[in-house]
C-alpha cells in the first residue's frame, strides 16, 4: 500500500512538477511538456496496475482461490499492463533516439526495454503454468 501511496503523489504531484519546471528553465524543449506529462503518469498507472493485480493474486492465494479461471484474469490485467507500457516506452524511444547524440540514452531505454519485454514474457509463463495448475487441480477434485 505504501508503493501505491507514493506512486499517486509522483503522479500527481512529482511529474507534472518535474515537467512544468523543464519546460520552464529549457523553453526549447516546452512542446514536450504535456506528451511527457502524459506518458509518464500512464507508465506510473501502467506500475499500479501491476500492483494491485499482484495484492488481488496474494488475496488469492491467502484464501486458496489461486487456481480459478479469476486468478486467471488478474494475471491477464498484468500481462496488458506491462504490454502497454512496453508498447509506450517503445514509442518513445522511436521517437527520441534518433535525436540523442550522446548513446548512454539509447542504451539506458533499449536496456529498459528489454527488461520490460522479459517481464511481461515471465509473466505469460507464469500464466500458462497457472492455467496447467488450475486444470489439474480441477482434474484432481473430479477425481476425488
Amino acid at each position: 500500500m505504501l508503493l501505491f501511496g507514493i506512486l499517486v503523489v509522483f503522479q500527481t504531484l512529482s511529474l507534472p512538477g518535474q515537467f512544468a519546471y523543464m519546460a520552464k528553465e529549457s523553453p526549447d524543449l516546452a512542446y514536450l511538456r504535456w506528451p511527457m506529462t502524459a506518458v509518464s503518469v500512464f507508465g506510473v498507472l501502467c506500475i499500479q496496475v501491476v500492483i494491485v493485480s499482484t495484492w488481488k493474486l496474494l488475496t488469492m492465494v491467502r484464501t486458496d482461490r489461486i487456481f480459478s479461471a479469476a486468478a486467471l484474469v488478474w494475471v491477464d490485467v498484468i500481462v496488458w499492463a506491462v504490454v502497454a507500457a512496453w508498447t509506450t516506452l517503445l514509442g518513445v524511444f522511436l521517437y527520441f533516439a534518433p535525436k540523442w547524440s550522446d548513446p548512454a540514452m539509447p542504451l539506458l531505454m533499449l536496456l529498459t526495454l528489454i527488461g520490460v519485454a522479459v517481464l511481461g514474457l515471465l509473466m505469460v509463463v507464469m500464466r500458462a503454468l497457472l492455467r496447467q495448475a488450475t486444470a489439474l487441480r480441477t482434474d484432481m477434485e473430479a477425481v476425488i
